[in-house]
């Protein structure tokens, strides 16, 4: 007996050994990076068209999150993530040649908007948005913005403060989070006179609404967004600049729990000026999307006419 119970202790002493090994990996270890990728030979045309598209997808995707202190896009730590996650800090985008992107290619820009992993192999926190749905010409609009006199894109000296990630978070990363494949084919734009067309590409592969309206961002799927769980029946538990927890809404066509009863003017409304049917405002993370054409907010609520209804009662913090 003695002898299986000494056997037992040695086995039990390896896998905790294991187990140890694999955590100190897992926390010590630096983020994973994969092999230097194939960066396309890319030289985006700079038109005034292409400039304002791109500042427009910017202004809804890259500004909130990037702005600095000093008013420039030189990053910033994003107050809303996941506690559990860490503390993630958003990048230094303007042109300075170093500690921006100014020495950046037009290829590399837009490899890495695709996929999130940059030239030399290293992958995006979870927090940076990717864009694998994206029509070429949008990404081509966020370039040219990119490329353009916006003094908010004028070199910086700030440096991109260092990702605090929590052991999950960096677990998640070593196992669980993956660049997202290169398209071997390209994405047109939609058909701007079929409604649902462009609702469906506006809210689920330019402006990613589906993201967030999901169940969790854990449970997202990118790649396919009609597989995500809850597909924007709301309840992600997201996170104010207070870190107080603010669940996306339902914005199925349920009549009873998510937008079913809503009018495509009160839609229009909501999105575009923040104002619900009740009277009430939304609030962080939910901004108003003024950017938005009326067209492109009808096209969206036409899309989501055509979704699941998926009955969730989200309640309303009580401090909302």
């Amino acid at each position: 007996m003695k002898k299986v119970l000494k056997v037992v202790a040695w086995l039990l002493g390896i896998v905790l050994l294991i187990v140890a090994g694999v955590a100190a990996w897992i926390n010590f270890a630096p983020a994973p990076t994969y092999d230097p990728p194939t960066i396309p030979e890319l030289k985006v045309e700079v038109t005034p068209e292409r400039v304002a598209q791109g500042a427009k997808i910017a202004s809804m995707q890259c500004v909130i999150c990037h702005t600095g202190s000093d008013g420039k896009l030189s990053g910033q730590i994003l107050k809303d993530s996941p506690k559990a996650f860490g503390k993630f800090h958003s990048a230094n985008i303007t042109k300075h040649p170093d500690r921006g992107i100014g020495k950046w290619t037009d290829g590399e820009i837009y490899y890495f908007l695709r996929t999130s992993v940059r030239k030399d192999g290293r992958f995006a926190t979870p927090a940076m948005p990717k864009f694998p749905k994206a029509a070429d010409e949008d990404l081509y609009s966020v370039i040219a913005w990119l490329r353009s006199d916006d003094q908010r894109l004028e070199p910086s000296e700030r440096g991109s403060h260092p990702q605090e990630l929590t052991f999950l978070a960096k677990a998640l990363m070593k196992f669980v989070f993956r660049p997202y494949p290169f398209p071997t084919e390209p994405i047109p734009l939609p058909d701007t006179a079929n409604a649902v067309e462009l609702g469906r590409y506006l809210a689920t592969g330019l402006y990613g609404c589906y993201d967030c309206h999901s169940a969790d961002f854990a449970t997202n799927n990118a790649l396919e967004p009609e597989k995500s769980v809850g597909f924007f029946g709301g309840g992600n538990p997201m996170l104010d600049m207070e870190g107080n927890v603010m669940p996306s809404a339902n914005i199925t066509p349920d009549p009873e729990t998510g937008i079913g009863s809503w009018t495509e003017e009160q839609f229009v409304q909501t999105v575009k000026h923040g104002r619900r049917p009740d009277g009430t405002s939304i609030r962080y993370p939910m901004l108003p999307h003024t950017p938005l054409t009326d067209g492109e907010v009808k096209a969206i609520y036409a899309y989501l006419r055509t979704v699941p209804p998926v009955k969730n009662k989200v309640e309303r913090p009580a401090f909302d």
